[in-house]
């Protein structure tokens, strides 16, 4: 029932009962009006004055009785439907102003307005619940975002200042070993400049600040290149690369390039940092799936990912004893960072792996397709 139908019902109430009850008055008046009864009945005056009188007093009484008990009855009825709903929503809202989110706000009042009122009281406090514990996640992954930034950084710095000492102490003392030491420092340097521009990029993600510039893209193209960059890279590390492209030529993308570029060296990265193996390998097939989509995948023959892991790769800062294991370093945000700009590209990612065998990971993009132009 709505409030103003109740509050109408109780002003109709309190008008009616007592009209009723003056009517009933005047009528057992009219009845034992002296003239009608010694007309009709034929009987003294005097006999009938008391019982009138006693008869007009339990009247008179009753009918205080019934106002005062309709007056008790409408009154709960209000406190119950109006007064009793607002002192439990006061308590509630003192509980969200002293940070207690976990009481939950149920109740079934019968006035509409009042219910629908405690409903989204109920949502409000329900939301505030979950972004309370998002905070607190948000909180606990940027500490430790920190804590990995930091054990990250110290690892390069710590071998820059080395290497340095050595050549001002003068313990390189042959072109050969200052050529060494400098290359050492070099290499050091840039993992230091990739894991800022990392970092740089995840700050952009959180605040989905990411800037796209889609284009056709030619996949034997685009593809190729990546491919000999990372062949030469690989080569570098004394790593086997493989490529393989079985597109059919001419087919094409709507990518961005340097934001595809990213998602191939975060998971070529990946590869090499967990790759355990002596002869180690390294590889990306290129393939179009049945639904139309060409399929990228990116596979090596490392330490593995265990099957409980998998689901849980691609979360910032996700890590495993096996397959992130700290000491390898990283910022763990890496694969979280590939299924954002994925995703980001209408394709899917996800990953495949055996202990101790090698991880695959997958992602796929949309196929260009030309679309003809009515005349």
């Amino acid at each position: 029932m709505k409030l103003k139908t109740r509050i109408l019902l109780s002003i109709l109430i309190i008008i009616l009962v007592p009209m009723i009850l003056w009517i009933v008055l005047i009528f057992g008046t009219a009845i034992f009006n002296k003239d009608a009864i010694m007309s009709y009945y034929g009987i003294d005056v005097t006999s009938v004055t008391a019982y009138q009188k006693t008869v007009m007093v339990n009247i008179f009484f009753a009918m205080v009785a019934i106002l005062v008990i309709t007056g008790v009855i409408i009154s709960i009825w209000l406190t119950r439907g109006i007064l009793t709903p607002i002192e439990k929503m006061t308590s509630a809202i003192r509980n969200v102003r002293d940070g207690n989110l976990d009481v939950p706000m149920q109740l079934d009042t019968g006035v509409t307005e009042i219910d629908e009122l405690c409903e989204s009281f109920e949502e409000m406090r329900v939301r505030l619940k979950e972004a309370n514990e998002e905070k607190v996640r948000f909180d606990e992954q940027n500490r430790e975002l920190i804590s990995n930034i930091s054990h990250d950084l110290r690892t390069p710095i710590t071998a820059i200042k080395g290497y340095c000492e050595g050549i001002m102490d003068g313990v390189a003392n042959t072109p050969e070993k200052q050529e060494k030491y400098i290359r050492t420092i070099y290499n050091k340097a840039v993992d230091m400049d990739s894991l800022i521009n990392e970092l740089s990029f995840y700050s952009k993600i959180t605040t989905n600040r990411i800037p796209y510039n889609f284009n056709k893209v030619d996949v034997h193209s685009f593809f190729g290149d990546a491919a000999d960059e990372i062949r030469d890279e690989m080569q570098n590390k004394d790593i086997r690369f493989i490529y393989e492209n079985d597109v059919p030529d001419g087919t094409c993308v709507i990518a961005d390039v340097e934001q595809i570029t990213r998602v191939l060296n975060n998971l070529v990265s990946n590869s090499v940092k967990y790759n355990d193996k002596t002869d180690k390998e390294i590889g990306i097939y290129v393939t179009v799936t049945a639904a139309g989509e060409v399929q990228v995948e990116e596979r090596d023959n490392g330490m593995g990912i265990e099957k409980k892991n998998l689901p849980n790769i691609f979360d910032r800062f996700y890590r495993t004893d096996t397959s992130r294991n700290s000491s390898k370093g990283g910022s763990g945000i890496g694969l979280s960072i590939v299924k954002k700009i994925i995703e980001d590209h209408g394709g899917r990612v996800w990953a495949a792996s055996e202990k101790g065998e090698g991880t695959s990971i997958f992602f796929t993009l949309r196929i260009y397709e030309e679309k003809a132009v009515k005349s």
